[in-house]
């Protein structure tokens, strides 16, 4: 009804207003010599429904995978403790990507969760022994090293009770990234969401390195000495800084007849490193738009679509061409346990001509009581 509908518009300008405010510090951060992509492994995403629905869920997460995409949707697990595994292997298995989540709420009003995520290459091939002092190769001198990105979330999230439906989150996240012996580094960071629901319409804002992340490397400068070639320079201590990434979503569920049900969403992702390749792209912010669509039958069987990553690529003939990235999705979900399968198939350029790589990621999920 209009008193709905009020309740909705308020919390709506209260979202956008934040999103708005935080998006104005961009210009001035800018100005500090940042990397582009910074930490970007804690942007590929997690789990099965998500990826299956082109990474939206910013205003639909409500399980242990809400501490990653909004900790605010924490409030909205439907079981007391839940927990959730992913395992996917990208460019045909080389790089291993996993998560693992736990949440569960202390009250009626607030919730807490932990995330950790893996990223990383392994059994990498050390060669600069391989050949002996006397000229021989020795190949029992092979060493090998792994190069990953470790993140943990720790997150929190409380209902406020001044307006109906709206609920806060954030995460405090410690990253640790290694390059075998030759280099490491710490960072710290703080993410914060809001969510708002409404009969069936979602509203959620998540603030990504919202004070933005320190990365402090530490370079062992005798290691890269020794590996590297002729006029090759040696890098040195340094601090990285991720700077905020605003999401903005919305979603709606209809009921359809029989048992079935559509829910659509929509997510905008607004960077402020520099401009990307994005289908808004300006220097002080680009913006992605990813969309998604879910069927489901009885609350046990689902379907999942999405589209994003909308990028300009230059195609066989010369010209420029804007192309998607499309994923699918299937999900079961009986006596609490969620299995989740998404394929997603993305676009690459090799010597100008376009082919095809395709990802697999499974999901398990268990909420009990």
């Amino acid at each position: 009804g209009l008193t709905s509908m009020l309740h909705f518009s308020r919390c709506a300008a209260l979202v956008l207003g934040a999103g708005l405010s935080l998006g104005l510090l961009a210009p001035a951060r800018a100005q500090t010599k940042t990397p582009k992509y910074s930490n970007e492994f804690l942007n590929i995403g997690v789990g099965g429904r998500a990826l299956g629905m082109g990474k939206v869920q910013t205003s639909l997460a409500q399980d242990a995978t809400a501490g990653y995409w909004n900790p605010a949707g924490l409030l909205e697990q439907k079981t007391k403790y839940d927990a959730v595994l992913m395992h996917s292997e990208l460019f045909s298995g080389i790089v291993k990507n996993d998560y693992a989540a736990f949440s569960m709420p202390l009250d009626d009003k607030s919730a807490i969760g932990a995330t950790l995520i893996r990223l990383g290459v392994d059994d990498i091939a050390d060669t600069r022994d391989l050949v002996n002092e006397y000229g021989y190769i020795q190949y029992d001198r092979i060493r090998y090293f792994s190069v990953a990105d470790y993140a943990l979330l720790l997150s929190y999230a409380r209902q406020l009770g001044a307006i109906e439906g709206l609920q806060v989150g954030a995460n405090a996240k410690i990253v640790y990234r290694n390059i075998g012996e030759f280099a490491n580094a710490w960072g710290f960071g703080i993410d914060a969401g809001v969510q708002y629901n409404r009969n069936n319409w979602r509203l959620g804002l998540m603030a990504r390195d919202i004070t933005t992340t320190f990365n402090a490397w530490s370079i062992d400068a005798d290691k890269f000495k020794s590996s590297a070639t002729t006029g090759d320079e040696v890098p040195k201590n340094s601090t990285e800084i991720t700077l905020p990434r605003l999401v903005l979503g919305v979603g709606r569920t209809v009921e359809l007849p029989g048992k079935f049900t559509a829910l659509a969403a929509l997510d905008l992702e607004a960077t402020t490193d520099g401009q990307r390749n994005t289908l808004l792209s300006t220097s002080a912010l680009s913006v992605d738009p990813r969309a998604g669509l879910e069927v489901g039958f009885d609350n046990l069987v689902f379907l999942r679509g999405g589209i994003s990553n909308f990028q300009k690529i230059r195609a066989f003939s010369g010209q420029e061409e804007w192309k998607a990235q499309p994923s699918l999705g299937v999900g079961v979900a009986l006596s609490g346990l969620r299995l989740d399968m998404a394929l997603s198939r993305l676009a690459v350029e090799k010597l100008g001509q376009r082919s095809q790589t395709n990802s697999i990621i499974v999901s398990l999920g268990y909420g009990f009581k």
